[in-house]
């Protein structure tokens, strides 16, 4: 049955749905009936890239487009500038118009990599929210209550201890669910972190009487390639989606594989189906997980670039490995950035102790990436790198 299987492929990698008759109900009436309807995202764009864990969600609007919606791609112009409070432990600073429409450019841009264009409305909230005018906004602020505000979890601990709270934040999820309404859409996406905004949508359209009140879909946050914390620049585990399609390739190569199954679930395009015969296969032995890993490092990197960049990707990493003799199956280890030489060597486990580790150096034995290292005081920058004793001690270390 269509609608049991769309709604399979919906609820796949999803951390919770509130009204999943609501769905469900959409999804029947696309297949039954030929009726469209509205899947809703907003992006407040305060920042220019986007990187891996940025199109988990953007992945879950594609599925959507392929059962019958209209994906409403809400670009927060307006709320940009007041900024998102959600996690944060101080008033954020305000962005100028200048720079969130030229984010806002990048983000359209790096978002039809993964959506169909002709199924996609562009929206802006300045649209509406500069009409909405003063007493449209006293209007709103009537239908929360502060009591109610301070109930989420990061207003909370701020007030608690004394820490600063703008009133504009406390009016940027009642501007984010008036979105819902002035869109009218049936679903809302968003991550874990947002599901009070996301309720806020519910809430608001009910109170507007807009004679629907949007589902909400909440995704994971995506663990980054260390596989413990989430996919962020700031910690140096992430792909972004703009970065050459060799890097791209690599790092997917990089990921353990445990993790290779989580990033098939929220990033691949293949259905359950095709991943849990690959999970038997390579299970039964029939299948590499190395081959199952570059299966999915392809289609990324084609994802992003296109299917000619990847199939170079590929061969210029088989050609590196193929002509420095490196195997293919090394340890891995993630190194802080500023790392002596010697530490790094034992922390990969490559030498037993610093002194060895300088005699070692001294002796022309390390090699990193193939070059040979005689500065027994390097630092390493980050990075990635093949570290190498001898002819067959290996490591690839990460250096954040």
């Amino acid at each position: 049955m269509p609608i049991a299987k769309a709604l399979r492929e919906i609820e796949r990698g999803c951390a919770e749905i509130i009204d999943r008759e609501r769905i469900e109900t959409l999804l029947r009436n696309y297949y039954e009936k030929g009726e469209r309807y509205k899947v809703k995202l907003g992006l407040d764009p305060t920042a220019p890239d986007l990187h891996l864990g940025h199109t988990v969600i953007l992945q879950k609007l594609a599925a959507f487009q392929q059962h019958g919606a209209t994906v409403q791609l809400l670009i927060g112009d307006f709320t940009a500038m007041i900024g998102d409070p959600t996690g944060k432990s101080e008033t954020r600073k305000v962005l100028d118009r200048e720079t969130v429409l030229e984010n806002a450019k990048t983000y359209q841009e790096q978002a039809f990599k993964i959506l169909d264009p002709d199924k996609t409305e562009l929206l802006f909230n300045s649209s509406w929210l500069d009409a909405l005018g003063s007493a449209g906004l006293i209007q709103l602020t009537t239908q929360f209550n502060v009591a109610r505000m301070l109930e989420r979890d990061d207003f909370e601990k701020r007030y608690k201890s004394g820490q600063s709270i703008a009133i504009s934040e406390f009016l940027y999820p009642l501007l984010q669910g008036y979105d819902s309404v002035a869109m009218e859409c049936d679903i809302e996406l968003g991550g874990t972190d947002q599901k009070f905004n996301l309720l806020m949508g519910r809430h608001l359209q009910r109170a507007y009487n807009v004679g629907k009140e949007q589902a909400v879909l909440m995704m994971p946050i995506l663990e980054g390639l260390d596989g413990v914390q989430k996919m962020s620049k700031s910690l140096g585990n992430y792909i972004g989606i703009s970065e050459p399609a060799k890097e791209i390739y690599a790092k997917m190569l990089s990921i353990s594989d445990e993790l290779m199954w989580r990033y098939y679930e929220l990033l691949s395009s293949r259905s359950l189906d095709e991943i849990a015969e690959m999970k038997r296969q390579v299970a039964a032995g029939e299948l590499h997980p190395k081959k199952a890993k570059e299966m999915l490092a392809l289609e990324i990197t084609a994802r992003f670039h296109d299917e000619t960049a990847a199939r170079e990707a590929k061969e210029a990493f088989d050609s590196l490995f193929k002509q420095k003799e490196i195997p293919e199956d090394i340890p891995e280890v993630v190194i802080e950035a500023g790392t002596w030489i010697c530490k790094a060597l034992v922390d990969a486990g490559l030498e037993p102790s610093n002194s060895q580790a300088r005699r070692d150096i001294k002796q022309g034995a390390v090699r990193i990436d193939r070059e040979k290292v005689s500065d027994d005081q390097l630092k390493l920058e980050p990075g990635e790198y093949i570290l190498q004793v001898g002819k067959r001690k290996f490591a690839r270390a990460r250096v954040e």
